[in-house]
């Protein structure tokens, strides 16, 4: 099972570990083995509980082909977000953009067209021309385009990607991994919740357009109604690969737990065909719906502990997330969750609301640590004043 570590900055070198929240020790919970999946590599991600839960060859490079078009996306989005654009603008349609091969939105130079049909026409048809109708009209030109996709993708902590274009067409040195794609899937839907109804559309054409090119190449928006994006790509090199997620309510979580349900994410890259994209990536989805369970530690902004703090003017300090911590754990083995609480100690004031301060530690049965969870100050201690930094000084040195 993969695991999350996550260091914390300005923190002392010495750690205690506290309970809390410990069941009774019970036999260690065997980790579910993940079905046979026919792609050169593949992932499947919680995005509740941010846990990968099977994977193959995650950091092997990988022609990403129209998944490209989620760093696109990106960037679209994030100019709509803060109000570089907005959905109803018209952009021109280059040269460049009428003679891309491919997949196509079939838009040609004497149209203007709005931005929000040009999103449409990158989503649901792929469309190569309205990628590069997109990528002109908010970079200025294709190259400072892919200029901000790398530069994004950076600042994402893709660590494995590079960028040659803004579409997916092959290209040398064009080249991502699954887990740099589970990256950029799990911000899109997190910083841009408002736009990703896109995802979902299942058919559209722009007006004038050829009607049977209106179909959305995700076939399991078709097939199972909890499938809401995000998308697909196929190139020669590449094979055929998607990038399916679906949101499956679950009563346990609760709606504090997992505003609208429990979310994976899965991404199946190198397959044969169309068919065996979709079906290699139904088959994770449902596997990890059924062999893991979520369960909800903590509610949002509840404290997970509260330990004593030294020159500060408040005694403790609240330690938790801001949103709520949600675990997977194999099916049936709730009831053998463990946690400890790894922190500093001691802990000097001052602290900021939201500095991190140490990790949740997760376990099942008391086997190997299934996820660590980074804790942070719910709340902000100030510095206490001169006299009470003295007399902590000296209970210190005493302690």
């Amino acid at each position: 099972m993969h695991r999350f570590l996550t260091a914390f900055r300005g923190v002392a070198s010495s750690l205690v570990l506290l309970s809390s929240v410990v069941l009774l020790p019970v036999a260690q919970a065997q980790m579910p083995l993940p079905p046979e999946v026919a792609a050169r590599s593949y992932l499947l991600l919680d995005v509740t509980a941010n846990q990968i839960l099977a994977a193959k060859d995650i950091d092997s490079p990988i022609e990403p082909a129209s998944l490209t078009k989620l760093m696109t996306e990106y960037l679209v989005f994030d100019a709509l977000k803060s109000k570089k654009i907005t959905l109803k603008q018209t952009f021109s349609v280059s040269e460049r953009a009428w003679k891309m091969p491919g997949s196509r939105m079939f838009i040609d130079p004497k149209m203007q067209v709005p931005v929000e049909d040009l999103i449409k026409g990158m989503i649901v048809q792929s469309g190569n021309d309205a990628t590069m109708a997109l990528a002109e009209g908010v970079g200025g030109s294709v190259e400072n385009f892919v200029k901000l996709m790398n530069e994004q993708a950076k600042a994402l902590g893709m660590k494995s990607t590079a960028y040659k274009n803004p579409e997916g067409l092959t290209e040398p040195g064009h080249t991502t991994t699954a887990r740099d794609l589970s990256i950029l899937s799990t911000r899109l839907m997190q910083d841009f919740p408002d736009y990703m109804g896109f995802s979902a559309i299942k058919k559209y054409r722009y007006p004038g357009t050829p009607a049977a090119n209106d179909t959305n190449r995700n076939t399991l928006l078709f097939r199972d109604p909890t499938v809401d994006g995000l998308k697909t790509g196929h190139t020669a090199a590449a094979g055929y690969c998607m990038i399916a997620t679906a949101k499956r309510d679950f009563p346990n979580l609760g709606a504090a737990g997992a505003p609208g349900g429990r979310r994976l994410v899965a991404i199946v890259l190198g397959t044969a065909s169309d068919s065996a994209r979709a079906n290699e990536s139904q088959k994770l989805l449902n596997w990890g719906y059924t062999a893991f369970e979520a369960v909800k530690l903590f509610d949002a902004g509840q404290a997970v502990v509260s330990p004593a703090v030294w020159k500060g003017e408040s005694g403790t300090v609240k330690l938790g997330r801001p949103e709520a911590i949600v675990i997977a754990v194999p099916a049936g083995s709730s009831a053998k969750v463990q946690t400890q609480v790894a922190r500093p100690d001691p802990l000097v004031a001052p602290f900021t609301r939201g500095q991190a301060l140490g990790t949740l530690k997760v376990n099942v049965g008391g086997g190997e640590t299934v996820v660590d969870v980074p804790l942070v100050a719910l709340e902000t201690v100030e510095e206490a004043g001169i006299l009470g930094r003295a007399w902590d000084s000296i209970r210190l040195w005493i302690k």
